[in-house]
């Protein structure tokens, strides 16, 4: 039996709710914890025909992209598509989990899944986040060491871009005298006592700082553990809004825009005028991505592709780049795919389905 908090953890996991933004609401928004998961509705928005289409589906979990509280709510009285959303879920035992910027922003998530797409393999971080990693120093007796590192590697420290087991240590003496109260795994209690020890150097996402030190102090044979934990400035390079990559080929600007929307499933693209560039390197963000103009020109990109760019901002381009917007959400539908695959692969007790429902507020002519 699989509950909601298993699967809350799992997707939590893939994407840490501490890597969304400052405004956003990722997260569980209705729903008990504790309750058994009998189907899974996966889309990219949570309005009313998706609830409804949960229901009939017999799904009592939807996991949405974009969450459908993102200011507080103050009363529930359903005078709009939010509320009204909220009291059907809530009516129907129906939980909503949303998976928004946390999703943008992992290595592997929403545009990862635009890169696929669009056919660009390897591709990076447009702009790595800064203040996600941490460093833990801690020191160790020599024969206990290497059973210590591995334990916090298991944890999740010591992994830096393709590389796992990272670590650095330097050999010194430790000293201590235990008390009357201590049961010290070296020495004896009342006398001073000298030991070689290893000190350890590890850096380590943030966010699981708590799960590392707490497998740190498990696997330590001291009563007490000496350790200290330092915030780094450094950037994450697998967290952080926006990728780039190049194409295997060159393309002419107007052959890479009826390629992307044939890539992307398109009726059309807004887009400033082309140079004579033929396009090499690709720059994108899924979603709003009109802030990271400026770092898609910095890494020299030939086209950025995002959605929802302004009027005025489409001259912040100075040919220098192309900008290719192709909608908020066609560049994040793939999103539903992503999600079905991730959950599929990790759960069986349930059924997984991909919403239906075109949830597009904006049409075409």
């Amino acid at each position: 039996m699989t509950k909601i908090k298993d699967l809350v953890s799992y997707l939590a996991s893939i994407a840490p709710p501490s890597y969304q933004e400052s405004y956003d609401n990722s997260g569980l928004i209705t729903g008990d914890a504790n309750a058994e998961v009998k189907g899974v509705l996966v889309s990219l928005d949570c309005i009313e025909s998706i609830v409804d289409e949960a229901i009939e589906k017999d799904c009592n979990v939807i996991v949405a992209h974009h969450p459908i509280v993102f200011k507080g709510l103050k009363s529930f009285t359903g005078k709009d598509y939010v509320e009204r959303t909220v009291i059907k879920a809530i009516k129907n035992d129906i939980a909503i989990y949303a998976i928004h910027t946390n999703l943008d922003n992992v290595l592997h998530g929403v545009n990862a899944k635009i890169g696929e797409k669009i056919g660009i393999s390897n591709p990076k971080i447009l702009a790595p986040k800064k203040q996600l990693l941490s460093k833990l120093v801690a020191f160790i007796p020599q024969e206990n060491k290497e059973a210590v590192l591995d334990a916090i590697y298991k944890a999740g420290a010591g992994e830096i871009g393709n590389y796992s087991n990272c670590s650095f240590t330097t050999t010194g003496k430790g000293t201590f005298k235990p008390n009357e109260s201590a049961d010290p795994h070296i020495g004896k209690q009342g006398e001073a006592e000298e030991v070689t020890e290893d000190r350890i150097e590890v850096m380590m996402p943030s966010h699981l700082e708590n799960r590392v030190i707490g497998t740190l102090k498990k696997a330590h044979p001291y009563e007490e553990v000496a350790y200290y934990i330092t915030q780094l400035q450094n950037e994450n390079q697998e967290v952080g809004s926006g990728m780039y990559g190049d194409l295997d080929q060159p393309m002419e600007p107007f052959e890479f825009l009826n390629y992307l929307k044939d890539r992307m499933a398109l009726n059309c693209i807004r887009h400033t005028a082309p140079s004579n560039k033929k396009i090499k390197r690709v720059a994108w963000c899924g979603g709003a991505g009109s802030f990271l103009l400026k770092k898609a020109i910095s890494q020299q990109a030939d086209v950025f592709i995002t959605g929802d760019f302004k009027y005025h901002e489409f001259f912040d381009a100075e040919d220098k780049i192309m900008i290719a917007d192709i909608g908020h959400y066609e560049s994040e539908v793939f999103t539903k795919e992503l999600l079905y695959e991730i959950l599929t692969k990790k759960f069986t007790t349930f059924a997984t389905n991909l919403s239906e429902i075109v949830t597009n507020p904006i049409s075409y002519l």
